[in-house]
């Protein structure tokens, strides 16, 4: 089933120039950091992780933080929590919208300041604050867990992608000093699995991909998720929520693509483009429940 939705899975690339810019000055700030804070979506853990963040956080200290935890269902968290930790990364789970897990995260942050610091006095230098890099993709939620961190609006933030267009820097006490940079992406989407899941979990901007493509392939990757049940899709989601269940092809994959114009019928005057967008909003504000998009 997973080679029909890959057949159906719409091409979707997004490289704006203002990341590309971002990209650059990144690389001549990283030697100034001590802490790279990388933020993944938790709905998408892998397709979120950057190809080059080995290469950005060599001889640095690393704290992985997978936000919008309210998003998905307990079980998948506990199966990617377990996955992270057997490969030595013990994860900070947060929900920057209303501020669960950031003190752990920025007390994780100060730890990290302290063996600084610690390492800093054996060589007789005075202490410093620790500067930290908040790194991710686009719309993860980096700007959010700042404000929430700093405990004000200091950078913009907001449920899109490509909001931050430059780096600057944050001080948060004495103890920490962060950097808030643009969302980083490849420069070129290889995998279109995970380009999808970007798409829609909104974490690329929306000129990147068709809208109606992509609602349809979500009908297609709910189907296969509905049988995981750690990934909490609940059997016949979306004929509860939009009244009409969701018809099979003779090859067995869903008719997305017939359903799609159904609903339109039913909710949005026959606009498939008006439909598509609910859906894929409907997902985005969590109105479908909490599911996982990817499991380890």
């Amino acid at each position: 089933m997973s080679d029909l939705l890959s057949a159906a899975a719409p091409a979707i690339q997004w490289y704006p120039g203002h990341i590309a810019k971002a990209e650059k000055a990144l690389s001549a700030h990283l030697a100034k950091v001590d802490l790279v804070i990388e933020v993944r979506d938790a709905r998408i853990p892998r397709s979120t992780g950057h190809p080059r963040l080995q290469r950005w956080i060599e001889g640095k200290q690393h704290i992985l933080v997978l936000n919008r935890l309210d998003m998905v269902p307990t079980a998948a968290r506990a199966a990617w929590d377990a996955w992270f930790r057997a490969d030595g990364i013990k994860p900070c789970w947060c929900d920057a919208k209303v501020g669960t897990g950031v003190k752990q995260l920025q007390q994780a942050a100060i730890r990290s300041g302290a063996a600084l610091n610690a390492r800093r006095a054996g060589r007789g230098m005075k202490p410093r604050p620790v500067r930290a890099l908040m790194l991710g993709f686009p719309n993860v939620g980096k700007s959010a867990l700042i404000n929430r961190l700093v405990r004000q609006k200091v950078v913009d933030s907001a449920r899109r992608a490509g909001v931050t267009r430059s780096l600057r820097w944050v001080r948060l006490g004495q103890d920490l000093d962060l950097l808030d940079a643009p969302g980083v992406l490849p420069p070129r989407l290889d995998d279109q699995q995970a380009a999808l899941r970007l798409a829609l979990c909104d974490d690329i901007g929306q000129a990147a991909y068709d809208s109606e493509a992509v609602a349809q392939a979500f009908v297609q990757l709910l189907a296969i998720l509905e049988a995981i049940p750690a990934a909490g899709v609940a059997a016949g989601l979306l004929e509860k929520r939009y009244g009409l269940a969701v018809a099979a092809l003779p090859n067995g994959a869903p008719d997305a693509q017939n359903w799609l114009a159904a609903v339109a019928e039913k909710h949005t005057s026959g606009d498939t483009l008006r439909m598509a967008t609910k859906l894929l909003d409907d997902y985005r504000r969590a109105f479908l429940g909490p599911m996982a998009l990817e499991l380890p």
